[in-house]
């Protein structure tokens, strides 16, 4: 149909990498904040409480405001901290594979339930020092929240996010009450005192703290735990490329890496023109929003020989964690846990196949695997 298409229910479908990546690097190109939703009007998705409580967050900032809240909080997962996560990475992982393990030997396990579910929330909720009790609760509510991000979200799922992002509201700002009173080293108090001093009035410090840790947490479970469940499901559909990586453990990364290609958890990414412009001989106008089908452009021949063939020994080049401004800040993060992850399960389990056919969510744009049937032979 070509690079750029006119999507059914208005503005346009980028789908080359090459227009992609240009977008997602060209600052004329704006997310849609909240004022761009404001002007869609009542009646739209855009209005629904969750959307409007998103674009308050990093991911929904444009310069000036994205530019000082993503100053506020650094390299968040900078060397030193990826070194301090690694042992609780290690260590989780080892776990979650034992209690896969013990199930396995019954015949067949949900990986996605018993290991992918898990490892993030385990692994954020540490670095934040959340009580693991609420580990289960961040889950499900995260699962609801994202249908406020989807490509076109029915009037029940924005209903299922409304109620699931107020209720986050809640868990976040009483954290961040919580560790005003009684601050320690975790990130979350730094970022209060970090707020402390860039906002003079403590209750814009403290909800900007609040949408951080909003941030983050949305960011590191759903899209983190779907990377997981693809790389297990992609080298349980190929035993000869299994094998290879059992041979040859140095390419782990670079699985990793094609597995971001192969299948990224965000398919989707969209954007609005910051003033009027021309893509590929078309004109669009300002305020006109351009989706970035970022699934495709992985696959795009121009890019990619063979794009659809799951090759571990690709040099794999990839669109599945943005770029520009809003490259996203936890990649390295996935790429330990997914890198650590698919590590462990070569070496304990030699024999991983799918037990029955995955069940996907109904999603366009954030992938998730609702349940990975998995046997050990």
């Amino acid at each position: 149909m070509g690079e750029f298409v006119p999507a059914p229910w208005g503005g346009h479908l980028v789908t080359s990498y090459e227009l992609c990546d240009q977008i997602v690097r060209d600052r004329t190109w704006l997310v849609p904040d909240s004022e761009w939703r404001a002007r869609q009007g009542d009646a739209t998705r855009w209005s629904a409480a969750s959307s409007r409580e998103m674009s308050k967050t990093l991911p929904g900032l444009n310069p000036p405001h994205h530019t000082r809240v993503r100053r506020s909080v650094g390299n968040m997962f900078d060397r030193n901290t990826l070194d301090t996560l690694r042992n609780s990475v290690e260590r989780t992982t080892e776990d979650l594979l034992d209690r896969l393990a013990e199930q396995l030997r019954d015949g067949e396990a949900d990986f996605g339930a018993v290991v992918s579910d898990e490892l993030p929330v385990a692994t954020i909720g540490q670095w934040l020092g959340l009580p693991p009790a609420d580990y289960p609760l961040l889950r499900s509510l995260t699962h609801d929240q994202v249908f406020a991000q989807e490509l076109l979200p029915s009037a029940s799922q924005l209903a299922q996010s409304d109620a699931a992002t107020r209720r986050l509201r809640e868990y976040f700002t009483a954290l961040v009450r919580e560790r005003r009173r009684a601050p320690g080293d975790d990130p979350v108090s730094e970022w209060i005192r970090t707020w402390d001093g860039l906002e003079p009035d403590r209750d814009a410090a403290d909800e900007a703290v609040y949408r951080l840790a909003l941030f983050v947490v949305l960011a590191a479970l759903e899209t983190t735990s779907t990377l997981l469940s693809t790389t297990v499901r992609l080298i349980a559909e190929h035993p000869r490329q299994q094998a290879w990586l059992r041979a040859h453990p140095q390419d782990i990364p670079g699985a990793i890496e094609e597995v971001l290609r192969h299948d990224a958890p965000t398919h989707v990414v969209s954007r609005v023109a910051g003033e009027d412009t021309t893509v590929a001989g078309v004109h669009v106008p300002k305020d006109q929003m351009v989706h970035l089908m970022v699934g495709a452009a992985n696959h795009d021949p121009a890019q990619h020989t063979d794009p659809d063939v799951f090759d571990v020994r690709r040099k794999a080049t990839h669109l599945s964690f943005s770029g520009g401004i809003h490259y996203c800040l936890g990649a390295a993060l996935a790429r330990l846990e997914a890198t650590t992850l698919l590590t462990a399960v070569l070496g304990r389990f030699p024999g991983l196949r799918l037990g029955r056919a995955p069940e996907w969510a109904p999603r366009v744009a954030f992938r998730r695997l609702v349940t990975l049937p998995v046997i050990n032979p």
